[in-house]
């Protein structure tokens, strides 16, 4: 049987508990569903540890027991809820290898997802991470991807924020790189719209629009390789970069950094200039394979925004 995201996240943890000694720490965790599956079914004694619903202070806690020499992970139910959560994160845990010497490995499981989960809930939100220094900040989407961040992790001194989507949570698939000799356009998707690329290459194929596809697993730092460029420039129309996040933060910074070392524009597109409400006429999803291909034929074909 194949293995899962929700497998791997689940067996990393239980290993975490029960051979790194460390803890897990987080709001809900033992309620039911486990946080989506993704928790073994231990408790306080085994090192499962439940923080109080008063957002601001669990990232105070896991900083002071990183402080403390522990491998802490920290489950932060909704991305949104960083907003609360992170101010420690940032601006204590980054902060102190550089301030003080003294590293804070912080592994923060921050767990996207969209419908119906209102303004502040929802969607990913790495780039309200992103500006500050000290910080890691990776995106996996497929079993070996969060084994590699673990990983990562356990051999680094930083704090890492894991940007998650609970929609990865069922993949087996790993997802490998696309380059062509002569594309019309390289995709540069991060997040929970790289799983929308399959059906975008067969939506292009159909129009005849050749693809790059160049999967985003770090974002921070960001370090653009050299047969990204060589395949960004051999693109006729450009490039374009996906999130699941407001284009106003690291899709935006990664496509001007790209910009900058190709001949190439890099567009970007993320989610809609709008806040989300409870249904689903109100809601703001991330870009569909769909709206990415509408996307990509208003550039080439010079549609009107208003026409897609």
């Amino acid at each position: 049987m194949a293995t899962t995201v929700r497998d791997t996240i689940k067996e990393i943890t239980r290993k975490h508990l029960t051979e790194g000694k460390g803890k897990c720490y987080g709001q809900c965790l033992t309620a039911v569903g486990w946080v989506g599956g993704t928790l073994p079914e231990m408790y306080e004694k085994e090192g499962m540890v439940e923080l109080s619903m008063a957002d601001v202070a669990g990232g105070a806690i896991v900083t002071g027991t990183a402080l403390a020499g522990e491998r802490s992970i920290y489950v932060v139910r909704y991305q949104g809820f960083q907003w609360y959560n992170a101010a420690s994160i940032v601006n204590y845990a980054a902060k102190s290898k550089d301030i003080w010497n003294r590293p804070c490995p912080v592994f923060v499981r921050s767990i996207a997802m969209e419908g119906g989960v209102g303004p502040v809930a929802g969607s990913s939100h790495h780039s309200l991470i992103h500006r500050m220094p000290g910080i890691k900040i990776i995106s996996p989407m497929t079993p070996k991807e969060y084994q590699y961040a673990y990983d990562c992790y356990m051999k680094d001194n930083d704090p890492y924020y894991i940007s998650e989507h609970r929609k990865s949570y069922d993949n087996i698939e790993e997802l490998e790189n696309i380059i062509n000799p002569s594309a019309d356009f390289t995709i540069f998707p991060i997040s929970i719209t790289r799983l929308e690329m399959k059906k975008l290459i067969e939506l292009s194929e159909k129009e005849n629009i050749k693809l790059n596809i160049i999967h985003q697993l770090w974002i921070k730092p960001f370090i653009i390789e050299d047969n990204w460029k060589i395949a960004l420039d051999n693109s006729k129309y450009g490039g374009l970069v996906t999130d699941d996040d407001y284009v106003e933060g690291i899709a935006s910074s990664i496509a001007n950094e790209l910009s900058l070392v190709t001949n190439r524009k890099v567009y970007t597109l993320g989610l809609d200039s709008k806040t989300a409400g409870f249904y689903s006429s109100v809601d703001n999803l991330p870009p569909t394979a769909e709206k990415i291909f509408n996307k990509l034929k208003q550039i080439k074909y010079g549609y009107s925004q208003s026409s897609i």
